[in-house]
């Protein structure tokens, strides 16, 4: 059955009521050099919110009428959207909250692509510079609050869970609102909306009136992990590694929930920097935890964590299973010693600039078969240089299994192929088949798994 769409009109909601003629060349520009194709991907992304899938180019597809143009008007401007999904809509009218979204689409894309700095900082390999680009790009999206003390729980997990688990990271969404904290995650479904549902309603019983529901995503997987209605916050990034440095530059404390490859990426990405020297006695309470049927899932994340990093790397989280108050307690003492750390160093609650960043962190990598291969899977060298090459592959998998452009390469030369040392490409493979049998590779009753790697020579 074709889905219905809608031709309407859309005036600005929340941010960017006006451009210049440059930025609207470049947003109407169809070429390589052009915005518009981006654009295009986002704001659709953005319009399916609520829709269940894990298939970007499957999005696209199934959206190929789609058209979006810039009307230019005397006071400000408006967008006109052709053949758009009609599920966006209420009574011809868009729900206020996507068209939000929309033009924090428009806001962030413009922001970063047409500021002449950003020009050079694109292809800048000095950190101060990368760091800055997030730090500008969070500011201009408002998502930098003075005047509030630390209290921005970054929550991470698979899009990819069940009901029990998603239940689960609902009611931890709930302990860590009634404790008047507020939620970031990557804006999607599953354990990136539970605890934000959770949390608005603790924040209604606390009659807390500006709780913070923030997404922060990037072009490569909005289209696998549309935002979730509940997100009033809502950040495009340039890419997965300024996506990964927002969340901790901005967030306070992590929770992890059980997740796939993307959320072990994540893992390794906080693990890697909180392992570096300059960070040792800086605070960040981390917490995984899930229900007790979890508790094995948690083991197999620690024990991978403990072989390829060390027990260094593991006294920097807990684990804590099937206690949601726990939980919130723990994160909530943890907000205590960040602000008084940040204080006493005088840094600023907002933004984490203390934080030592290694560029091999920040530096966006580009996962093809060439880069996957080439990868530097050893245990002869630094621990935190461990865990970013891990980063790199498990970033590849992701790419390949939802991205538009990885799915494209593997699709064309099959999958990606990971060698290295077996002591620590065995366990990663193991883990991955379990991630395989647990059915978190993918959205349940949606799409079938699409193997993006394939293990190789793993001789010592």
């Amino acid at each position: 059955m074709t889905e219905t769409t809608i031709n309407a009109l859309v005036s600005p909601e929340g941010s960017l009521e006006i451009l210049s003629n440059h930025e609207v060349n470049l947003l109407k520009d169809r070429s390589e050099g052009g915005l518009y194709r981006l654009f295009r991907q986002c704001a659709l992304a953005v319009l399916n919110t609520g829709v269940v899938t894990d298939d970007c180019q499957g999005l696209m597809d199934a959206h190929k009428d789609f058209d979006i143009r810039l009307i230019p008007q005397p006071r400000g401007l408006k967008l006109e959207l052709i053949n758009a999904p009609a599920h966006a809509f209420v009574d011809d009218e868009m729900l206020r909250a996507i068209r939000e979204h929309l033009f924090s689409v428009l806001r962030d894309i413009v922001y970063t692509h047409s500021t002449p700095p950003f020009a050079r900082i694109l292809k800048s390999n000095e950190p101060a510079d990368l760091t800055n680009m997030v730090f500008h790009i969070l500011r201009n999206a408002r998502a930098l609050q003075t005047g509030r003390q630390p209290d921005l729980v970054v929550c991470w997990g698979g899009h990819s869970i069940s009901d029990k688990e998603y239940q689960y990271s609902k009611e931890v969404g709930h302990q860590l609102g009634l404790r008047k904290l507020s939620i970031c995650t990557g804006c999607g479904p599953g354990a990136m909306k539970g605890p934000m549902k959770g949390a608005t309603i603790a924040h209604a019983k606390q009659r807390i009136k500006n709780g913070r529901y923030i997404g922060i995503t990037e072009p490569g997987i909005i289209g696998a992990e549309s935002p979730n209605p509940i997100v009033n916050e809502l950040v495009i990034m340039p890419d997965i590694e300024k996506r990964l440095e927002a969340f901790v530059r901005c967030g306070h404390g992590v929770v992890v929930f059980p997740g796939g490859v993307g959320t072990a990426e994540e893992i390794l990405y906080l693990l890697g920097i909180l392992l570096h020297p300059d960070n040792a006695d800086l605070p960040f309470p981390v917490v995984f935890t899930g229900r007790p049927e979890n508790a094995e899932y948690f083991e197999m994340i620690d024990k991978f964590i403990r072989n390829a990093l060390g027990d260094d790397a593991a006294s920097r989280y807990e684990i804590i299973i099937d206690d949601p108050v726990r939980v919130a307690q723990t994160m909530k003492r943890g907000m205590k010693k960040v602000e008084t750390f940040r204080r006493a160093m005088q840094d600023a609650y907002y933004f984490n600039w203390m934080l030592k960043i290694d560029p091999v962190f920040q530096l966006p990598f580009e996962p093809d078969h060439e880069n996957m291969l080439a990868l530097e899977l050893h245990r002869d060298q630094p621990v935190h240089l461990i865990a970013a090459n891990l980063r790199k592959a498990f970033s590849g998998i992701v790419a390949g299994n939802v991205k538009e452009g990885g799915m494209r390469k593997v699709k064309e030369r099959g999958p990606f192929e990971i060698a290295g040392d077996p002591m620590l490409l065995k366990p990663l493979e193991a883990m991955l088949e379990q991630f395989v049998a647990q059915n978190r590779m993918k959205l349940p009753g949606v799409s079938a798994y699409r193997p993006s790697y394939r293990i190789v020579n793993t001789a010592a």
